[in-house]
């Protein structure tokens, strides 16, 4: 959600902020803004929905100042409109922020008392505020920044910016991320290393109750306390990608078709394809000496957390407990000391993901982390990181990053079957060479465009839709309907195939469609007699299935989607792509936003 670019320059930086914030576009927004000082005065210029309307407003009015705060806003408090588009302003000080403060009610309340008048619905102008009240009370603007992050309760990153200093934002970080980027007599702050990645590759990441000064050649970064502290610096990753749609419409257009690549290296990173074994990792526990494995996750991380827990336990014979993170993080599980835990996360800065992680941490579990972002708060704070290598992922609905997920989880269910003894080196070399057949599967998947094009034409007719599956296919149904709903806005839900006589079934009529994901597997007849009480009722049912499955289902359907033949374990990788490819064009013909749907954000940050 989010996202935040500060420059302390010696040119003109409100069209580089832009064009930095085009770069976080993926994250999520509805409102952006840019402010900066030139003369020693604060200017501002803000827009409701996309950059293209804040562009068009500094074409009319520009702004000049070699030094800049800006911002795209995801709402939480107040409408997506111009009034509460960041940065927000109060008495010569200038703030935006990501994030959300927990006592911002008390706090306006306390300022209303002391007589500042709000002019939006944003818990962010308390803040500015705050800052303001204690330079108007004497402080320098450093330690009013200081004294008004210590009040605050929540998650938040900050870049503050002062009337009358063009050498001075104050960055902080509390959850959401912010990393401060080095340069030749100038400055920077971002959300991201991609967002920075066009000014500088040297990143110091900000952790937890850090807060920056930042002047042009220099940075202090001090402790909540006031105590001052130094942080790595780092070469980041983030500018060895580029970041456009290539000859794609999409960027999620672009991410489906660049996964049998990224599959490929991700499985490369964990497997030795040439011996068929597994490359020796560094792992802080060993899978033979556990007893359990906690995962935890959000969105499609979760889901691809849950197949993971069928390849564990079948393969590993390793009893897993998984759990949506913002549920995990308040129950209050008890943990084993002798289990692992292994958190998923595309960016690594889930806030619910986190809170698990630390929860875990606190109960002396070790974690690993199986992230997209190398560089992340959850990798950082993780004893071992598991790397996805899908490199950004764009679009806010997750396809390549869920294909990866799997083929990290896979390769590591493997590596726990091993250390168990639960598979003989013959079938541990025979699992390798399927793993290695995954790619080639998904490129010939890929080909089937035109096919799951024309169904999704059929699709984009309908209101509601069900996906059904069993086994590794029942999360790849909530998969596929958490996909749908995202970006086509038509209301789907996943279910486990045999869970349709205990409700489901009540819906199931000529105006329903269902989506069976159903490879002949040992249970595909069970499904099959699923799918017959489906037709029984009307019901219009799409089959993705292989050549087998398709000879021998006696159900008529609209349309049979045939997939290559492919072993159990990478099923769920191959099967992934059809899914998506079939939300992908149902939202072009319903003629969504497919790569920043309405109220998502590609980044939650906050719970």
């Amino acid at each position: 959600m989010c996202g935040i670019v500060a420059i302390v320059g010696h040119t003109p930086v409100a069209p580089l902020i832009v064009d930095a914030l085009k770069r976080l576009e993926y994250r999520g927004y509805d409102s952006a803004g840019v402010a900066t000082i030139e003369r020693g005065e604060l200017g501002r210029r803000r827009a409701e929905g996309k950059l293209v309307n804040l562009e068009r407003r500094l074409q009319d009015e520009p702004l000049a100042g070699t030094i800049g705060i800006g911002h795209t806003r995801w709402a939480t408090h107040g409408v997506p409109n111009e009034t509460n588009a960041h940065p927000h302003f109060s008495n010569g000080v200038a703030i935006v922020h990501n994030g959300i403060i927990e006592n911002f009610a008390e706090l306006r309340d306390e300022l209303k008392k002391d007589g500042y008048e709000f002019a939006s619905q944003t818990d962010t102008e308390v803040v500015a505020h705050l800052v303001s009240r204690e330079v108007a009370r004497g402080a320098s603007p450093t330690e009013a920044a200081h004294r008004a992050l210590k009040r605050l309760q929540g998650a938040f990153a900050l870049a503050i910016m002062f009337k009358g200093d063009e050498d001075l934002i104050v960055g902080a970080r509390n959850g959401p991320p912010l990393a401060v980027g080095h340069g030749e007599g100038e400055m920077f702050l971002g959300s991201d290393a991609i967002a920075l990645a066009p000014f500088t590759n040297a990143i110091t990441y900000l952790e937890d109750g850090d807060w920056a000064v930042v002047r042009r050649n220099e940075v202090a970064i001090y402790d909540i306390d006031g105590n001052k502290v130094e942080r790595k610096r780092q070469q980041s990753l983030g500018t060895s990608y580029m970041v456009d749609k290539g000859n794609h419409r999409h960027f999620m257009e672009k991410e489906i078709h660049e996964q049998p690549e990224v599959i490929s290296h991700t499985l490369a990173h964990y497997l030795d394809f040439a011996n068929g074994t597994s490359k020796p990792l560094d792992l802080p526990f060993d899978f033979a000496r556990i007893d359990r494995l906690a995962i935890s996750a959000c969105g499609t991380a979760y889901l691809s957390g849950l197949i993971g827990k069928y390849w564990f336990e079948r393969f590993a014979r390793l009893p897993v407990d998984i759990d949506i993170a913002s549920e995990f993080r308040y129950r209050e599980m008890p943990l084993s000391k002798n289990a692992a835990a292994l958190f998923i996360s595309q960016s690594g800065e889930t806030a619910d993901t986190l809170a698990s992680l630390r929860y875990c941490r606190s109960q002396g579990l070790l974690i690993g982390a199986v992230v997209n972002v190398r560089e992340s708060t959850i990798a950082r704070e993780s004893d071992v990181t598991l790397p996805t290598l899908a490199g950004p992922e764009i679009g806010v609905a997750s396809t390549k990053a869920f294909t990866c997920q799997l083929s990290v989880l896979a390769s590591l269910a493997l590596k726990a079957a091993e250390a168990r003894g639960t598979v003989s080196a013959a079938e541990a070399k025979a699992m390798v060479r399927q793993l290695a057949e995954a790619p080639r599967f998904a490129s010939q998947v890929l080909k089937l465009d035109a096919q799951i094009e024309k169904v999704a034409r059929e699709l984009s007719h309908y209101k509601h839709v069900l996906y059904l599956g069993r086994d590794t296919n029942f999360p790849l149904a909530m998969e596929g309907a958490l996909k749908l709903k995202e970006i086509s806005y038509i209301h789907a839900e996943g279910y486990a195939a045999g869970e349709l006589k205990h409700g489901p079934i009540a819906l199931i009529d000529e105006n329903m469609p269902v989506i069976v994901i159903a490879p002949h597997d040992r249970i595909f007849e069970k499904t099959v007699s699923n799918m017959q009480e489906v037709a029984a009722r009307g019901g219009k049912i799409i089959l993705i299935t292989d050549a087998k499955g398709a000879a021998h289902s006696t159900v008529n359907t609209l349309e049979t989607i045939v997939l290559p033949d492919v072993p159990e374990i990478i099923a769920p990788i191959v099967y992934a792509l059809p899914i998506q490819m079939l939300a992908y064009f149902t939202a072009v013909f319903m003629g969504t936003d497919v790569d920043q749907p309405r109220n998502l954000a590609k980044s939650v940050t906050v719970e």
